[in-house]
């Protein structure tokens, strides 16, 4: 499948302002939605995630077709990372670690800032480093 990378540079906006809260409010709850959020983009697919129904009912309307598409499972991949880094966050914060906390917050609030700002996606380049690095099946 593919998808409108803009749509993903709009989810990890979203995600930046989210995570900046997390950190000035230290609230797990807020953090704890974001991670659902991921979740659902990595078990349902962008397109159904939240951010990414935004997107497609309030922001794509209004720009029209993307010039180009990008394939769906590295950002997809991504939002996995994000979500363990979220959950980590969440964890952190419930067992009164609170730098736990808001280290992975902030591993995942560059990650999305870095996407949201310049279009670089790191968990997508991770995905590409791991496909490439990865051993070949070979039929029998």
């Amino acid at each position: 499948m593919q998808v409108d990378p803009r749509g993903q540079r709009f989810g990890a906006a979203l995600t930046s302002f989210v995570l900046v809260v997390v950190l000035v409010t230290g609230s797990w709850l807020l953090l704890a939605a974001q991670a659902v959020v991921f979740v659902v983009g990595v078990v349902f697919g962008l397109r159904n995630a939240p951010y990414g129904l935004i997107y497609q009912a309030l922001i794509r309307p209004r720009l029209g077709a993307p010039r180009e598409l990008e394939p769906e499972a590295p950002p997809r991949f991504a939002q996995g990372v994000g979500a363990a880094f979220a959950l980590t966050g969440v964890i952190g914060y419930l067992l009164k670690v609170p730098a736990v906390g808001m280290t992975a917050t902030a591993f995942a609030l560059v990650a999305a800032f870095l996407n949201a700002a310049f279009g670089f996606c790191l968990g997508c380049e991770a995905y590409l480093l791991i496909r490439r690095l990865a051993p070949r099946r070979v039929a029998p």
